[in-house]
């Protein structure tokens, strides 16, 4: 717990110094609980553990503080179903709940969603993975740090 007026009570110091590192471009990972987190970040991204928190919680304390890229196709992305899940006919309530947390945060892009083995290879490529305790299958989202308006100086 962070104890500064004003900051989410669910983002540690950890996670409040990744945002404030990340650049322009630079991706975070909330991660499910059966995403392979300690592997992936064995590849370079920083390994954050919030592991009793939900990602719709952590969602919407970091999309309080983060601005998400305007520049790309979407700055928001989840891993799709792989085929046999969508045969089954499989549902994701949870991508309805990052849409309206996204959508509140000024974002009217649509999610992207990206191939199971492509999202693990993008995530080896992101500024951190954030472990979290979410046990909604296919939970994990990507988000695209942006730009703030600073304005004229």
């Amino acid at each position: 717990m962070v104890a500064l007026k004003g900051i989410p009570k669910v983002l540690s110091p950890e996670l409040l110094f990744a945002l404030a590192r990340m650049g322009h471009g630079d991706e975070i990972v909330l991660a499910d609980a059966n995403f392979p987190t300690s592997s992936i970040c064995q590849c370079g991204p920083v390994e954050i553990r919030a592991d009793g928190l939900d990602i719709p919680q952590l969602l919407e304390a970091v999309l309080r503080l983060l601005p998400l890229d305007t520049y790309v196709e979407s700055p928001a992305a989840v891993m799709d179903l792989v085929p046999s899940d969508k045969e089954k006919g499989l549902q994701t309530p949870i991508w309805k709940h990052y849409e309206s947390l996204l959508l509140k945060a000024d974002c009217k892009k649509a999610l992207m969603k990206i191939e199971r083995f492509e999202f693990y290879e993008r995530a080896k490529k992101a500024f951190a993975v954030v472990a979290t305790g979410e046990m909604a299958l296919y939970g994990n989202i990507i988000l695209k740090k942006g730009t703030l308006d600073l304005g004229p100086s």
